[in-house]
């Protein structure tokens, strides 16, 4: 227990609870990319996700109190900014996941054999790369970015998303098999 009550997530909340001199500045500064990938790959409005990303910070300081350490720092304040920004999709009335003809199954292996950091080595393929996640749903893309930037486990992405494990594994299952397919057609990278 003693290494909970001591753990840098602690000391720095603490630190911003008690209202010290650059605490929070500090917690914006550790969190303002994992709030800017989040935000900004559901959506993709670069204003838009500037102002989500304040109203984020706002709502952490707002509610830091209610943070119980039960999860890391970084997945509570993940899940508000994965709320915000949903609520934003929600409002504007864009749909989080393509409906097209899946038939809900879960896949529970996120590999399929596809390396994307192979498949990209070059400019040219990430370049293609990047447009084809651009492409994706909303969810799909922060899936993404929260898996492999952001380098989040699927429990955590969990916690962030609210999403079964499962059901995280199957978006990313499939957003690695449309990636593969745009990269095989635009490139003739055969992955």
């Amino acid at each position: 227990m003693d290494d909970i009550r001591s753990s840098p997530d602690r000391q720095l909340v603490d630190a911003v609870l008690a209202n010290r001199p650059g605490a929070f500045e500090r917690l914006v500064r550790e969190y303002q990319g994992l709030c800017w990938h989040i935000i900004a790959r559901m959506v993709r409005n670069p204003e838009d996700a500037r102002e989500l990303c304040q109203d984020t910070f706002l709502r952490v300081h707002q509610c830091l109190h209610q943070y119980r350490h039960e999860s890391a720092l970084k997945s509570w304040i993940g899940r508000v900014a994965y709320t915000i920004a949903l609520r934003h999709l929600q409002h504007k009335r864009i749909p989080l996941v393509d409906h097209d003809g899946d038939d809900g199954a879960l896949l529970e292996n996120v590999g399929d054999g596809f390396d994307l950091e192979a498949a990209c080595a070059d400019e040219e393929t990430r370049h293609h790369l990047h447009e084809a996640i651009e492409q994706l749903p909303p969810l799909q893309r922060t899936l993404l970015t929260l898996y492999y930037l952001e380098e989040t486990t699927i429990p955590e992405i969990a916690r962030i998303t609210g999403l079964a494990s499962g059901t995280i594994k199957s978006h990313l299952f499939r957003s690695r098999l449309r990636l593969r397919g745009v990269l095989e057609t635009r490139t003739g990278v055969a992955a």
